[in-house]
């Protein structure tokens, strides 16, 4: 091959036998601008818990019916989209979306003409009624997800937030939504057992002294506590670079308790959904708590979730906040 020239930045000349193979300079940026946005993609589902509560569309299927969408893109024959209703990223044929329709939705969506006055059908207005009674609005403009788990309602720089606590234990093993992970102690005579949890500190935390928790989780097997007393919550002592979230003791029988130390909270049923309420009846300390699940009267989950009460705590990840100008259906 000869020599590069001075002009030879624009084109770049590879011999692979007899054959000459061209790469312009713009064919190398748009490679760059591909991998930019593979990387972008990637971090969609970070924010996407965000987006859920913007503005939602609508890709109108060809039988009149329709998903309601938080953003979507064309992949090939399959539409990409999140959902607004389930919160969470899924897939339809293309060819099963009335296009026409999409676009002028869209259209009158972005012109205000939505914005004004939403008619709904008889069948619209009951589905949006179970899905309001599975999803309470607890702020305006701000629901809980229909896909359950809990959720703590915080109040950072003056605005509402709900931040997802996700479920933790001894061993590196987390939990979200409505089904959870639980595991009981191997009862050995006499035997006691700090139950702690790693680091000093948890991922989440409340920038007020008295946080509302909200609660919706699977029953599990063999669970008969009532409501009022399946849910506690616990103060931890932080230890060594870890929290102590309680002490459980196995007597000689193989019985089974556990002492931590219980904050008193109020506990109610939200609507008419299977959400639970839990309030601190008084301003929590700063420092390390957990919401605990009693399997028992005598017997806690050895997976919690666990919070922090600090008001100089940077902002929590991943919270979602109130939609803006939510226009109200008229029946």
């Amino acid at each position: 091959m000869a020599p590069l020239s001075a002009n030879d930045d624009q084109v770049l000349l590879l011999e692979f036998g007899s054959k000459l193979i061209v790469m312009r300079h713009y064919f190398l940026k748009g490679i760059m601008y591909l991998a930019l946005g593979a990387l972008a993609s990637a971090m969609l589902p970070h924010v996407a818990s965000v987006e859920a509560q913007q503005q939602t569309k609508r890709l109108i299927l060809k039988d009149g019916s329709y998903q309601s969408v938080v953003k979507y893109e064309v992949q090939g024959n399959r539409v990409h989209y999140f959902s607004a209703e389930r919160y969470e990223w899924e897939d339809i044929p293309s060819s099963l979306i009335d296009w026409d329709a999409t676009k002028k939705y869209e259209a009158d969506l972005s012109s205000g003409k939505l914005t004004a006055r939403l008619v709904e059908t008889p069948e619209e207005r009951d589905e949006r009624e179970k899905e309001e009674a599975n999803s309470p609005e607890i702020v305006p403009g701000l629901r809980l997800p229909g896909s359950g788990g809990l959720f703590l309602l915080d109040q950072f720089q003056g605005k509402p937030e709900l931040a997802e606590i996700v479920q933790n234990g001894s061993e590196v093993k987390k939990s979200t939504g409505k089904n959870t992970l639980r595991a009981s102690l191997n009862p050995l005579a006499g035997a006691k057992q700090a139950f702690e949890l790693k680091g000093a500190h948890a991922q989440v935390q409340s920038h007020v002294a008295r946080p509302t928790i909200y609660v919706d989780i699977d029953e599990g097997p063999g669970n008969n506590v009532v409501p009022g007393d399946r849910f506690r919550i616990v103060r931890a002592e932080t230890k060594n670079g870890a929290r102590v979230v309680g002490n459980l003791k196995v007597s000689a029988r193989g019985k089974t308790s556990e002492q931590s130390t219980i904050v008193p909270a109020k506990v109610e049923g939200l609507g008419t959904g299977e959400w639970l309420k839990l309030t601190p009846l008084g301003d929590l300390a700063p420092g390390e708590y957990a919401v605990v699940e009693m399997l028992g009267p005598d017997e806690m989950n050895l997976y919690v979730w666990d919070f922090g009460v600090n008001a100089a705590a940077p902002a929590n990840p991943n919270t979602w906040q109130p939609a803006a100008n939510v226009p109200t259906p008229t029946k």
